[in-house]
C-alpha cells in the first residue's frame, strides 16, 4: 500500500522544470531553437468596464424610450409598431427608431415576446437577428392560444412602452418593465424587469458562483478560455434562468402571500411557484442583479424572451428542454464509469502503468484519457509517432479494450498551418481543409490566423457548408489509425493566444511555443497546495513557500503603477466590433474582446463576423464532433464528447466538464452549484475535474473530492502538467476512500443510468438542489453544500478542511419524510430545519436514501461491462406511510436506437413489493436478494409469486428495522424482470 510519508518523499513532490519544456519540445517538427510567440502579442486596449466607470452613461436617463401604435390582435397574440419616443440618445451605439414587437402565446405553458427592428435586410441581419439554423427558436403549437395561456401580457405607453407579464391562476407579476425604458441600439440593448423583495434566482451562466444568484451581482456572459475565475464568465453562455417565489395561503380566501426565504420555517406550510425566462441571443451579455430589479444588457442582436410557467422548477426545465434548446443526448452506459487523465502523460507505456496501477489496488477505471501530450506538434488528428506511435498505440488500445475499458484523446479547436519554407512540416489536415477553403477569414477575405498550441494556427469556419464534413473526415481518418472511443473537445471559446490575426506574415516561425511559460518551466515551477496543506504537512509547505517565494523574486518584473485605460464612445453610423462602445466587464486583461480569443471582426463565409455568434463556436464544434462520431462508427454507438465551450442547447450532442479548475477547497465547494445549474441548461452529464486542475493536490482534498465526485454523472480525475500526480491510488487513505464511494456508484449504476434515461426523454434533471425536490420549503432555498442524485439519494459532503463532521439538512422530516442512512440503513433521527451534526470522519462521506424509494442496484465491479453481468438486488427504502416506488430502464447501453429496451416498474405496499415489466430487452441476470427498511416487524414467512423464501434465507434486525431477503436466484433464474412478480411477506 502507498503511503503519504512515500509519496511526500519523492521527487516530484516539488515539480521539475525539465518536464513540461522537454514535452512541448519534443513534440515539435524543428531540431532549431523554437520561436516564442512574445507575450505582447496577447496584449488588448486596456478597457474600463462601464459598470466601473463612474462617468458611464446611465441610458435609462438618458435614453426616451418607445410608444406603441398599431396593434393587432390574433388568437395567439398580438403584434405592434414601436417608434422611439425622442430625440435618439446613441449613448452606446446607433439608435433604431422602428421596431416591431410581437406578443406570441405558444403553449398553454410557453410565452414568447420578441422585439426586433422594422427594417433588416441581407447586410445587417446578423447584427440582430440569431440565426434559427443555428439555434431554432420554439415553435407555436398548434392549438395554443390567449385563452388557453397560463400567462396574460399586459402593456402601456405611460410614460412610455412597457409590459407585463402576469401567471393568470394567481395574478402575480412574473415580468415587469414598468417605470423603465427599452433602449435598442445597433451594439446596445437594455431593459429592465422589477423583481420581488429577496427574490430567488438560478441558471444565467456560466459562472463559478453562489448556486442562488446573489442579489447585488454583475454576471457577465460571453464565452471565455480563462479558467475558473469566481463570479467571473467562463466558457459557455446560457441565458436562462429560474425564478422560485414562495407563500403562504390565506386560510380564509385562499390568497397567495409572499414569503422571504430567509423569514421563513421549515415546520410551517409553504407553496412555492417557479417559472423560466430564456433570452436567445448571442452577443456578449451583461445582466445586472440589483434590489428588486435585474438588468439586460446586450451588446447586440434582438429581443427573444420565451416564457415557462412551470410551476415547479422540473415543469419548467422540461418546458425549456422540449420546447425550446433540445433534450440531452443519451449516454453510453460505459461513461458513468471512472475516468483517469492528467496533462502529462508522456507515453503509451505510462498510460498501460496507470492502468495496471488501477487494477493493482482494485480501484475501477473504465476510460482512460489523453491531453494533448499525445500530440505530433500539438497538432488535431496526428500523434507523436516517437511516444505515442500508431503501432504501439493499436496494441495498447486493443488490450485496453478487451479489459472492458475505453480510451479518449483530447481534440483542439484550432488547426496547425504549416511553415511555407520547411518542405518537411507537412499537416495534410490543414492541406485538405484549405482545399475546401474552410478556415475563418479577416475581414478583407485573407486567412485568420492566430495562435493557440501548435504556434500559428487556423479556425473552422463552421458556418461553411463543408466544414462538418470536413471535420468528419479528419476524424474519420484519425480513427482507423487510432481506435478511441469518445472526444474530449477544448479550446473551443474559441481561444487565441494574440490579438487579432497575428500569424499574418509570420508562417515561417512555425512551429511556435505560446506567448507564456509552460506549467514547469524555469520561472513556473507548480509549488501551489491545497488550504489547510501546511497544517498536515509542515515540513513540505514550508519548502513549497520557500522556493515559491524564490520564484517570484527571481521572475519579478518593474510595471508601472497606473493603467490608462480607455473610454470608447460611439461614432453615428459606425459600428465598432472590436471594441464596442458599451465594455462589458469581461474577464480578460483590460475586458478587450480580442485577447486571448479569435477577434471580433473575425468573418465567417456568410459574412457573419464573430462579434455577433462568438459564444456558438463551441457549440457548433459540438454538433460538427457529434455527426462525425456518428460517422466514425456508422452510426452504432452513441458519440461520447464532453466539452469545454457550450451554448444553450449544446446538451443535445455532449456533456461538459467543470474547466480549468484549482487543487482547492473552494473549488471542490463551488463544483456543486455549477453541477446544478448545468442541470437546468439541459447539460446533465456534468463533472469537475476531480482533486482539482491547476496547481498540487494533498491526501485530504484528493480523498474527500474523490468521494464526492463519485455522485456527480461524470466522472473524472484530472490534473496540469507539472504537478504532483494526483491518481486516488497515489495516498493509501484516498484508494480506500475512493474504493468506498466507488462502491456506492456502481452499485446504483442502474439507478443512474435510469436518470440518464428520463432527462433523455423528459427533460428531467440528474442532480437536483434540494430547493427543487422540496419545492414548499423555503428555507432550503439556499443551500448548496448538499445535493439530491435523482429523487431518491442525498448526498452531504464535507467540503472543508481539517473537518471531521458535517452539517446537513433533511427535508421533509416535519411532513412525513423518512431519510436512511446509506452504510447503517437505520431512520435518521432530525428536526426540521435544523442543521443536524454528522460525523464524517476522512474516507467517510454522508449519503442518504429517501423514504418512498426503491433502488435496482448490481454487484460492483472493476469495469461497468463486469457490473451488468452481476446479479441484482433491490433497496426498498419505505416511506412513513409504508409505500415505495422506482424505475428502471435498460437497453444495450450504446446503441443510438436500440432495437430492445425494458422499463421495469416497482412499487411497495401493505408489505408487499411488486416488479412489473415491459420490453424486449432479456435481461438474464436473476434477482439475488431484497432489502427493505422500515419494516416495523419480523415478517412470519416471505414468498416470490406465492413460493416461500427458504427461512435461512431471510434475516431481521429489530432494532434497525431492516428486513433481508436473499437466496432469489433461482426463483428469478430465467431473469430478474422476465416475468412479473410479487414479494411479500
Amino acid at each position: 500500500m502507498v503511503k503519504l510519508t512515500d509519496l511526500l518523499a519523492s521527487t516530484w513532490l516539488i515539480p521539475l522544470a525539465s518536464g513540461a519544456s522537454q514535452s512541448f519540445l519534443t513534440s515539435t517538427t524543428t531540431s532549431q531553437p523554437q520561436f516564442t510567440i512574445p507575450a505582447s502579442a496577447d496584449v488588448g486596449a486596456q478597457l474600463i468596464a462601464n459598470i466601473d466607470d463612474p462617468q458611464a452613461v446611465n441610458a435609462q436617463s438618458a435614453c426616451p424610450g418607445y410608444k406603441a401604435s398599431n396593434v393587432q390582435h390574433s388568437p395567439r397574440g398580438f403584434s405592434a409598431s414601436l417608434q422611439l419616443a425622442g430625440k435618439p440618445c446613441n449613448v452606446y451605439g446607433t439608435d433604431i427608431d422602428s421596431l416591431a414587437l410581437s406578443v406570441e402565446y405558444q403553449d398553454s405553458n410557453r410565452l414568447n415576446i420578441q422585439i426586433l427592428p422594422t427594417y433588416v435586410d441581407a447586410s445587417n441581419a446578423s447584427w440582430y437577428l440569431l440565426s434559427e439554423t443555428l439555434v431554432p427558436r420554439p415553435k407555436a403549437s398548434s392549438n395554443a392560444s390567449v385563452s388557453q395561456s397560463d400567462f396574460l401580457v399586459s402593456w402601456s405607453n405611460e410614460p412610455s412602452f412597457n409590459f407585463k407579464v402576469v401567471r393568470k391562476a394567481t395574478g402575480d407579476v412574473l415580468f415587469d418593465t414598468e417605470g423603465t425604458v427599452l433602449v435598442y441600439e445597433d451594439q446596445f440593448i437594455e431593459f429592465v424587469t422589477a423583481l420581488p423583495d429577496e427574490y430567488n434566482l438560478y441558471g444565467l451562466g456560466e459562472h463559478i458562483t453562489q448556486l442562488r444568484l446573489h442579489r447585488n451581482s454583475n454576471l457577465t456572459i460571453y464565452a471565455s478560455d480563462d479558467g475558473t475565475p469566481l463570479d467571473s464568465n467562463i466558457y459557455g453562455q446560457h441565458p436562462f434562468y429560474l425564478d422560485t417565489r414562495y407563500y403562504k395561503v390565506d386560510a380564509q380566501n385562499g390568497t397567495h402571500i409572499p414569503v422571504k426565504s430567509s423569514e421563513a420555517d421549515a415546520s410551517q406550510e409553504y407553496v412555492s411557484s417557479s417559472h423560466g425566462v430564456f433570452l436567445r441571443n448571442a452577443h456578449g451579455l451583461e445582466i445586472l442583479l440589483r434590489p428588486q430589479k435585474l438588468i439586460w444588457r446586450t451588446l447586440g442582436g434582438g429581443i427573444d424572451l420565451t416564457f415557462y410557467s412551470g410551476p415547479t422548477q422540473a415543469d419548467v426545465t422540461r418546458q425549456y428542454l422540449t420546447s425550446t434548446v433540445g433534450l440531452p443526448a443519451m449516454q453510453q452506459y460505459s461513461t458513468l464509469g471512472f475516468h483517469q487523465c492528467r496533462w502529462g502523460y508522456n507515453n503509451w507505456s505510462e498510460l498501460a502503468d496507470v492502468v495496471a496501477n488501477f487494477e493493482k489496488f482494485e480501484i475501477p477505471l473504465e476510460y482512460i484519457w489523453t491531453d494533448i501530450d499525445y500530440m505530433l506538434g500539438y497538432r488535431n488528428f496526428e500523434n507523436d509517432p516517437n511516444r505515442f506511435s500508431y503501432s504501439e498505440g493499436e496494441e495498447f488500445l486493443n488490450d485496453l479494450h478487451d479489459s472492458g475499458r475505453y480510451y479518449v484523446p483530447i481534440v483542439d479547436s484550432a488547426l496547425y498551418i504549416p511553415n511555407p519554407e520547411n518542405a518537411s512540416d507537412a499537416y495534410p489536415t490543414y492541406d485538405r481543409g484549405a482545399a475546401d477553403d474552410v478556415f475563418l477569414k479577416n475581414p478583407d477575405g485573407s486567412l485568420y490566423i492566430g495562435a493557440v498550441w501548435p504556434g500559428y494556427t487556423v479556425f473552422p469556419d463552421w458556418h461553411h457548408p463543408k466544414a462538418v464534413d470536413y471535420w468528419t473526415n479528419e476524424l474519420v481518418i484519425w480513427s482507423k489509425k487510432v481506435a478511441f472511443d469518445g472526444v474530449w473537445y477544448d479550446m473551443s471559446e474559441v481561444s487565441s493566444f494574440c490579438v487579432g490575426s497575428c500569424g499574418s506574415g509570420n508562417l515561417t516561425l512555425n512551429p511556435a511555443h505560446p506567448p507564456f511559460l509552460l506549467p514547469g518551466e524555469p520561472g513556473d515551477i507548480i509549488y501551489d497546495y491545497p488550504e489547510a496543506f501546511n497544517i498536515t504537512n509542515a515540513t513540505e509547505a514550508a519548502s513549497a513557500s520557500a522556493g515559491a517565494a524564490s520564484q517570484a523574486a527571481a521572475t519579478a518584473t518593474t510595471t508601472s503603477t497606473s493603467v490608462s485605460y480607455l473610454r470608447t464612445t460611439p461614432t453615428p453610423g459606425v459600428r465598432n466590433v472590436e471594441h464596442p462602445p458599451y465594455v462589458i466587464n469581461h474577464d480578460q486583461e483590460g475586458h478587450d474582446l480580442s485577447v486571448h480569443a479569435v477577434s471580433p471582426n473575425a468573418t465567417h463565409v456568410d459574412g457573419v463576423e464573430d462579434y455577433d455568434v462568438h459564444s456558438t463556436f463551441g457549440h457548433q464544434g459540438l454538433n460538427a464532433t457529434y455527426q462525425a462520431l456518428l460517422e466514425v462508427w456508422s452510426h452504432q454507438r452513441r458519440p461520447f464528447i464532453i466539452g469545454r465551450s457550450t451554448f444553450a442547447g449544446s446538451g443535445k450532442w455532449a456533456g461538459h466538464w467543470g474547466g480549468d479548475n484549482y487543487s482547492k477547497w473552494w473549488s471542490m465547494y463551488y463544483s456543486i452549484s455549477q453541477a446544478l445549474s448545468f442541470q437546468l441548461f439541459g447539460i446533465p452529464m456534468f463533472g469537475a475535474d476531480t482533486c482539482g486542475f491547476t496547481g498540487n493536490s494533498d491526501e485530504e482534498l484528493c480523498n474527500r473530492w474523490m468521494q464526492l465526485s463519485a455522485f456527480f454523472p461524470f466522472y473524472r480525475n484530472h490534473n496540469e502538467l507539472s504537478t504532483i500526480p494526483q491518481e486516488p491510488y497515489r495516498w493509501a487513505s484516498v484508494i480506500e476512500a475512493s474504493k468506498t464511494a466507488m462502491r456506492i456508484r456502481y452499485a446504483i449504476l442502474p439507478y443512474f443510468y435510469t436518470l440518464l434515461d428520463l432527462a433523455h426523454t423528459t427533460g428531467s434533471t440528474v442532480m437536483r438542489a434540494l430547493a427543487w425536490e422540496f419545492p414548499n420549503d423555503p428555507t432550503l432555498a439556499s443551500v448548496e453544500t448538499q445535493f439530491l442524485l435523482g429523487p431518491s439519494i442525498m448526498v452531504i459532503p464535507v467540503l472543508e478542511p481539517q473537518a471531521d463532521t458535517v452539517k446537513g439538512v433533511f427535508p421533509g422530516v416535519g411532513h412525513g419524510e423518512v431519510w436512511y442512512d446509506w452504510y447503517t440503513q437505520t431512520a435518521v433521527d432530525a428536526k426540521p430545519g435544523v442543521n443536524t451534526t454528522i460525523p464524517a470522519p476522512l474516507g467517510h462521506i454522508p449519503v442518504y436514501v429517501r423514504g418512498g424509494s426503491v433502488l435496482p442496484m448490481q454487484e460492483p465491479a472493476l469495469t461497468t461491462r463486469e457490473t451488468r453481468q452481476t446479479p441484482w438486488a433491490l433497496l426498498t427504502a419505505l416511506g412513513s406511510n409504508g409505500t415505495a416506488s422506482g424505475q428502471l430502464y435498460l437497453d444495450d447501453g450504446e446503441s443510438v436506437y436500440p432495437n430492445a429496451t425494458l422499463h421495469v416498474n416497482f412499487t411497495a405496499s401493505q408489505s408487499s413489493l411488486r416488479s412489473s415489466a415491459r420490453g424486449t430487452w432479456h435481461e438474464r441476470n436473476p434477482l439475488a436478494n431484497v432489502t427493505v427498511l422500515g419494516v416495523s416487524k419480523e415478517p412470519s414467512a416471505v414468498t416470490l409469486n406465492g413460493q416461500r423464501v427458504s427461512p435461512g434465507s431471510i434475516g431481521y434486525n429489530s432494532t434497525s428495522q431492516v428486513l433481508f431477503v436473499g437466496g432469489l436466484q433461482n426463483l428469478t433464474a430465467g431473469g430478474a424482470w422476465a416475468k412479473n412478480w410479487v414479494l411479500e411477506w
